[in-house]
Parts: C-alpha cells; structure tokens; sequence
C-alpha cells in the first residue's frame, strides 16, 4: 500500500480535526452558550473599539473556552467509552474535566471584565 502524501496527510488531519469541532457543537449544549458569548463579546470589541492588545486577549480567552470544552467532551466520551456503568473514578474524571471548564470560563469572565468595565463606564458616563 502506497504512503500517503504529505498534503493528502495534511489534508486528512484537517478534516478530522473539522470533524471533531462539528461533533460538539452538534452535541454540546455548553458549546451553544459559549458561542453565544464569544458573539456577543466580538460585538462588545467592535462596539467599544477595542485596542489590539484586547482583541488579543479575548481572542485567546475565546479560544481557551472552546478548546477546554473540547477537551471535555473528548475526556466525557472516552470515559464513557471505558466505564459506561457507574464508577466513582469515572464520575471524579468527569468532574475534574467539568471544572477546567469552569476555570477557563471564570478566567475569561474577569479578563473580559478588566478590558470591558472601563470602556462601558466611560460610554455609561457620556450619556
């Protein structure tokens, strides 16, 4: 059998990595509302006009989010996969993925506070 190429390599990684974030926006209901926030924090950016520094930082902190609920999902799926029935290490393994969720998303929470609280006081003070 012949070696792939390195673009058709290349090509395949990609689509199975596309494939893996389809999986869980599709399956995910927290994938949804970090969606919904990570829009409305793109809009807040371009409301306030943002300077690059920020845009890099929520732009990370975006990131952050959806690739620590990625990786949650991957860690609930396997888990799963090896202990479908009840176990406590299962269910501790779960939880601890849960809770690096929940560590990224307060992260970010008060990143997006520091950058955003000036910028609506300001725009709360000019009315």
């Amino acid at each position: 059998m012949a070696q792939p190429s390195f673009f058709s390599s290349r090509y395949n990684s990609f689509k199975f990595a596309f494939k893996g974030i389809a999986a869980v926006f599709r399956s995910e209901q927290n994938m949804h509302l970090h969606i919904i926030a990570s829009v409305l924090v793109t809009g807040m950016g371009y409301w306030f006009d943002v300077t690059r520094l920020e845009w890099c930082m929520l732009a990370l902190c975006i990131g952050l989010v959806w690739m620590a609920e990625i990786f949650n999902t991957s860690i609930e799926t396997l888990t799963n996969l090896v202990s479908p029935e009840h176990h406590v290490l299962a269910g501790k393994t779960k939880d601890l993925a849960a809770g690096a969720v929940l560590m990224a998303a307060i992260t970010a929470a008060v990143i997006g506070l520091i950058i955003f609280v000036p910028y609506w006081a300001s725009f709360v003070n000019s009315l």
